[in-house]
């Protein structure tokens, strides 16, 4: 589990966010950034990058290592500490609080600024790098990319697809990115997942699932990883959230990731309340009627 730097970030100064910046930009070449290349890539003296570069592996901000030549790399605590204090100086943040969710993929924290936020960071690529590298997208035209180049390019593709989808499909409304880490509306409700729905809410539920599916489609997305566990229900409705791996429309597999999305959805609703899912309610049929622009209801198909 990454450390949280929220508090470390006042004890900072601008010379050590060089430093760190020095860092991020010498990985753009190789892991390990030599040492005799951090002046210029900071900025700093020679004698200022040695003091900087103690205060940092002292905070586990960067890690050394010397083989062929002594070189130094960010950790993501480091990477977090550039992200963080970018939006604390564009008065993003102005209050950092308590996890919220901690992943695989990424931690979430809530963050407040004039009213209570969600700040996600990617983790994309740290400990499962060659998996992610083959998986998405967005990295399979590179032919060598580093767990910070894949974290920070899943961000982007997060912010710029809540940003093409909200307010039209139920999703958090994005406020900020920068680097591998986002800012959005903090979600109301429990996750599907941990919700337990009386008998009358069933299928109202599914319903209101699949019918923002079905206008994500409409907007040019398919989620391609939906779960229970990247849907909030509150009283208002559903939320879809996790949105990195989402494929256009146009993908030359989204009729598979669509069908693929309403199978998972369908099949937890069966796993879950088998009572209440009737076995007419058909992914590939709903899937047909989404792509068609012909659905409705989820009733439709019990």
């Amino acid at each position: 589990m990454v450390r949280n730097v929220a508090g470390m970030l006042p004890e900072l100064e601008s010379e050590d966010f060089y430093l760190l910046s020095g860092v991020e930009q010498g990985m753009r070449f190789s892991e390990w950034v030599q040492r005799e290349k951090l002046p210029a890539f900071s900025g700093l003296t020679e004698e200022e990058v040695d003091y900087r570069l103690e205060r940092c592996l002292k905070r586990g901000l960067i890690e050394k290592k010397t083989i062929q030549y002594e070189g130094y790399t960010l950790q993501f605590e480091g990477y977090d500490a550039l992200a963080l204090r970018a939006l604390v100086q564009r008065d993003t943040i102005g209050e950092f609080g308590s996890p919220l969710g901690v992943g695989k993929e990424s931690d979430v924290y809530e963050v407040r600024s004039y009213k209570p936020l969600a700040l996600k960071y990617h983790r994309e690529g740290y400990t499962n790098f060659r998996e992610v590298h083959k998986e998405r997208d967005y990295t399979a035209d590179k032919a060598h990319v580093s767990w910070m180049y894949t974290a920070r390019k899943a961000a982007e593709r997060e912010h710029d697809i809540l940003e093409d989808l909200y307010p039209d499909v139920s999703v958090p409304q994005p406020i900020d990115q920068n680097r591998h880490a986002i800012v959005m509306e903090k979600m109301d409700g429990v996750e599907l997942s941990r919700t337990k729905l009386e008998d009358e809410q069933v299928l109202g539920v599914l319903d209101l699932l699949v019918s923002e599916v079905a206008r994500a489609y409409e907007r040019g997305y398919v989620h391609a990883d939906m779960s229970e566990y990247n849907v909030f229900v509150d009283e208002s409705g559903v939320t879809i959230f996790d949105w990195p791996q989402a494929v256009p429309t146009e993908h030359e597999n989204a009729d598979e990731f669509l069908r693929r999305d309403l199978k998972n959805a369908l099949g937890y609703f069966r796993r879950k309340y088998p009572r209440h899912v009737p076995d007419g309610i058909d992914h590939d049929a709903i899937a047909d009627s989404i792509a068609g622009d012909s659905f409705e209801t989820v009733r439709e198909f019990a």
